[in-house]
């Protein structure tokens, strides 16, 4: 039985702590046209899946890191009292760059008595040596959490959401990660186009089966945006071929992810169950943007699958 990240956090700390989402000023390697595919062309947009935002629409304005954070801890404090913080640098890819600069950057964050836990989003083929080498040296400051967009284990929708990396180079940045004592939490999307429920189970499947055991792991709905490659398709595809962008309801999605919760091992911490994107940006699914009621009906769901 798998347990929540609230259970995981409260365990460690004895207080609940809260997550500010920050911007470190990457930008993405499948944006700036490092990215080669297999036809030649060169990846410019990010993701199909990506907004121009790099899925940080939440996320602080880039500025020094000490303003970010006091400015993230104002908008907290206008609904909690919350003492304890993670700082999560969720948009594009967070250890592409002058790794001086983030050394520098991540080490002032992680300095800070408020500060528990340093989480750090990034991709597995931007996570060589002298990466594994920094976020060694930030571990023995504060706990590192490093999160990998993953999204599905199947080569051919990894194709077509130009995530721009294969299957081995995840497990080769996992394996580096897990030797170097860096937790590592794995997101993945339900509802990717033309993937089956079982496409999707099998993706649940090999994480739940990975060794050592995954630290965490981020379950989200597909959330298609304007302004994406991914609309553009779908404007032209859903006419054409209903079952490729085939959203569920959320009685499905929650249905769903128990199912998925029920094949996780109980070491590995289940951060999020759910997406909410920006309404100004969400076409589909819709539901997604009551969050309180997906969650409420995942709560109900999944009850007796989480600690």
């Amino acid at each position: 039985m798998a347990r929540k990240l609230s259970t995981y956090l409260k365990e460690l700390y004895g207080e609940k702590i809260y997550r500010l989402s920050l911007q470190s000023g990457c930008t993405c390697p499948n944006r700036d046209g490092s990215i080669v595919m297999p036809d030649g062309k060169r990846l410019t947009g990010g993701c199909t899946f990506c907004s121009e935002g790099g899925s940080g629409e939440f996320a602080a304005q880039v500025a020094p890191i000490e303003e970010q954070i006091e400015e993230a801890k104002k908008r907290i404090a206008e609904k909690t009292d919350a003492k304890s913080f993670i700082t999560y640098f969720q948009s594009y890819t967070n250890t592409y760059g002058d790794i001086n600069r983030l050394k520098e950057l991540y080490t002032k964050a992680a300095m800070r008595d408020d500060i528990k836990i340093l989480s750090i989003g990034t991709r597995p083929d931007c996570v060589g040596d002298e990466v594994i080498e920094m976020l060694k040296e930030l571990k023995k400051i504060k706990p590192v959490w490093i999160e990998l967009g993953l999204q599905t284990i199947h080569e051919k929708t990894a194709l077509e959401i130009h995530r721009g990396y294969t299957l081995d180079v995840f497990e080769d940045a996992y394996k580096r990660l897990k030797d170097a004592g860096i937790e590592v939490i794995v997101h993945v999307i339900i509802g990717l186009p033309g993937e089956t429920k079982e496409d999707m189970l099998e993706t649940i499947k090999y994480l739940s089966d990975l060794q050592p055991v995954l630290d965490g792991i981020k379950i989200q709905n597909l959330q298609l945006l304007k302004g994406t490659e991914m609309y553009e398709d779908y404007k032209k595809t859903r006419f054409d071929d209903k079952n490729k962008y085939a959203f569920m309801s959320m009685e499905e999605y929650t249905d769903f992810v128990s199912a998925c919760l029920a094949l996780l091992p109980k070491e590995t911490v289940v951060h999020r169950m759910t997406g909410d994107g920006p309404r100004s940006l969400l076409v589909e699914p819709k539901w997604s943007t009551d969050k309180k009621r997906v969650l409420n009906m995942l709560t109900k769901k999944c009850d007796g699958l989480l600690l």
